[in-house]
């Protein structure tokens, strides 16, 4: 996976660990290996910017997602093909507030956030009742067995 991660934002983040999770998500999804991914992570100024810009709502957000090529989920046997996935913006300030909300951590909130860019970027939504039962059920999985993994935590 080709998977770029640039910061704008002024709070440091576990860019190692927001790309392990990312790659691992993309993988269970079946993406092809040459699918492109780029997450920025920007301020709150900017991402309220993005979320009147593009969503006509006003307030920073979390999370926003920008596919390209409209890739989708693949199988075992018939990968996505491989192409641009798209942008995924996070904001890591919103991140945070959400997470005391939450009662989890900055970085749990932060890996939920990329792995809901990461299904909206593949074509999943929440506005009806059932779609949000598939894709946050999608979700809590990728998060449930990402945190079974090897990778450090």
């Amino acid at each position: 996976m080709s998977i770029e991660i640039n910061n704008e934002s002024s709070i440091e983040v576990d860019e190692p660990m927001i790309l392990r999770l990312a790659t691992f998500a993309l993988d269970q999804m079946h993406v092809h290996p040459e699918a492109e991914l780029a997450i920025v992570l920007v301020d709150e100024g900017a991402m309220e910017q993005l979320h009147v810009q593009w969503m006509d709502e006003p307030g920073p957000t979390d999370v926003l997602s920008f596919p390209m090529d409209e890739l989708r989920p693949g199988t075992e046997e018939d990968p996505t093909p491989p192409g641009l996935l798209g942008d995924i913006v996070l904001c890591p300030q919103v991140a945070t507030a959400q997470a005391i909300t939450a009662g989890h951590s900055a970085l749990d909130e932060m890996l939920l956030l990329t792995t809901h860019g990461i299904l909206h970027l593949l074509g999943f939504d929440h506005a009806e009742p059932d779609e949000k039962a598939e894709m946050f059920g999608i979700q809590d999985r990728i998060l449930a067995a990402f945190a079974t993994t090897d990778s450090p935590r």
